[in-house]
C-alpha cells in the first residue's frame, strides 16, 4: 500500500484524506438512517392506544421526543392536541423541517466529496504531467522521472474515480432514503391529526 502512496506522488493525500472523510460518512449515515430508529412502525399505534387510555401527558411528551425523530414530531403536534387542526398541523410542519434537516446533516459533504474527489485526481494527473515534461533535459530524456510522472498522473486519475463513484452511489442513496422517510413521517403526521380530531378512525 505505502509502494502505491509513493509511486502516486504527494497530490494522492488529498485524496487518501478525501476517503477517509468519505468512509466516516457513510458509515455513520448508514447506522442512522434506518427505518426503525427514524420512523418506528408500531409508533403511531401505540401513541393513540395511550391518548385513549390516559390522554397527553408531560412524561408521553418526553418519552416520545427522547424516542425517535417521528416522536418528536407526534410530541409537537400533542403538545397543541387541544388547537385546531391546523394549529396542530403547523406545529408538526416546523418540527418536521428542523427533523429533516437533521436526517440531511452531512450529505452536502458526501457529494461535494464525490464531486471534488475526479478533480483531486486531475490534479495529480496534471502534477505526473509536469514531472513528464520536466524530465525533458537539454540531456535527453530521464526515465526515472519519466516513469514516476506516468505513475503519478495514473494512480491518481484511478483513486480519484475510486473515491468518487462509491460517495456518489452512497450520496444518492441518502437522498432517497431521506425523501422516502419524510414522506413516511408526514403521513403518519397527518394520521395522528385526523384521528385525534376525529376526522379518521384508526
Amino acid at each position: 500500500m505505502f509502494t502505491i502512496v509513493e509511486a502516486a506522488g504527494w497530490p494522492i493525500w488529498f485524496l487518501i484524506i478525501a476517503s477517509v472523510i468519505a468512509v466516516a460518512l457513510i458509515a455513520e449515515r448508514l447506522m442512522f438512517l434506518r427505518n426503525k430508529t427514524i420512523a418506528p412502525a408500531t409508533l403511531l399505534s401505540e401513541v393513540i392506544q395511550e391518548l385513549k387510555q390516559r390522554g397527553v401527558s408531560d412524561e408521553m411528551l418526553r418519552r416520545l421526543e427522547e424516542d425517535s425523530p417521528l416522536g418528536r414530531v407526534f410530541a409537537a403536534g400533542l403538545k397543541n392536541v387541544k388547537s385546531t387542526p391546523a394549529v396542530m398541523k403547523e406545529s408538526i410542519e416546523e418540527t418536521g423541517r428542523a427533523v429533516t434537516h437533521e436526517l440531511e446533516r452531512f450529505l452536502t459533504t458526501l457529494g461535494t466529496i464525490a464531486s471534488i474527489s475526479p478533480l483531486l485526481g486531475l490534479f495529480g494527473t496534471v502534477v505526473g504531467m509536469i514531472e513528464i515534461f520536466s524530465a525533458q533535459n537539454g540531456v535527453g530524456n530521464s526515465p526515472a522521472m519519466l516513469a514516476h510522472g506516468i505513475s503519478v498522473a495514473l494512480y491518481n486519475t484511478a483513486f480519484g474515480l475510486m473515491v468518487a463513484v462509491p460517495s456518489m452511489i452512497f450520496y444518492r442513496h441518502f437522498r432517497a432514503k431521506v425523501d422516502s422517510l419524510t414522506v413516511e413521517m408526514e403521513l403518519q403526521a397527518v394520521k395522528l391529526v385526523e384521528i385525534v380530531h376525529g376526522e379518521r378512525r384508526s
